[in-house]
């Protein structure tokens, strides 16, 4: 688990192609490795990834063909910044929201804009988390924890502040740029659960009527 509170800022150091997976080197730069074991976890933009091999400059890991196509990873080159963080433990600070790691789809930068000092991004999502996405809540854009400050269909606004822009790879994104998004945790179990006995069989009970039924609808 993660907080999406990003640690380091480092780079894709070597890309090692191995028929349909990966193997992938990663400089840290100024993350401190001096706790990281072999087997520990670390996000790589929002995707978590287990080290193999480490040293006090970097880490290698094995990367599957599932995640190479369902995040933005298998676009990556040698030289490409990647934001980083280290797995959470009981004594780490929670200031973002909880994360897995595990990416639910690559989202699009729509628009940047300049408001004061800080920049307002809007991203459009893959129709199919849409529906996990909610006003105020919160959201996982390549690893970094942000509050969501407006939706519409599958495309949602966040503000990001000065600090965030120096300590993270989002001030380098542009309208076209690829990120990783994980929606909250606590919306997709919700769902599973509201769903009860139909997710268990495959089924999608979410209709207008469920939704009134639950208090869900105006």
């Amino acid at each position: 688990m993660f907080t999406g509170i990003i640690q380091a800022v480092g780079k894709i150091a070597a890309i090692e192609q191995k028929g349909g997976d990966a193997r992938l080197r990663v400089d840290t730069g100024n993350l401190d490795m001096t706790n990281v074991n072999t087997g520990d976890s670390i996000a790589v933009s929002g995707v978590c990834l287990t080290a193999v091999e480490h040293s006090a400059s970097g880490f290698t890991a094995d990367v599957s063909g599932e995640t190479l196509a369902r995040t933005t990873l298998g676009q990556r080159r040698p030289g490409d910044a990647v934001n980083l963080e280290k797995a959470l433990t009981l004594n780490t600070p929670l200031g973002g929201h909880l994360v897995s790691g595990h990416v639910d789809g690559v989202g699009t930068v729509v628009s940047r804009e300049t408001e004061g000092r800080s920049v307002r991004f809007r991203f459009e999502a893959p129709a199919a988390l849409a529906r996990y996405i909610a006003e105020k809540g919160s959201i996982c854009v390549d690893g970094v924890s942000l509050t969501v400050n407006a939706v519409n269909g599958a495309k949602f606004e966040v503000n990001i502040v000065p600090h965030t822009l120096a300590q993270t790879t989002l001030d380098g994104f542009q309208p076209g740029s690829k990120v990783n998004l994980e929606v909250d945790l606590l919306a997709r179990y919700l769902e599973r659960l509201m769903l009860g006995e139909a997710a268990a069989k495959g089924e999608s009970a979410i209709t207008r009527e469920f939704l009134a039924q639950h208090g869900l609808l105006k």
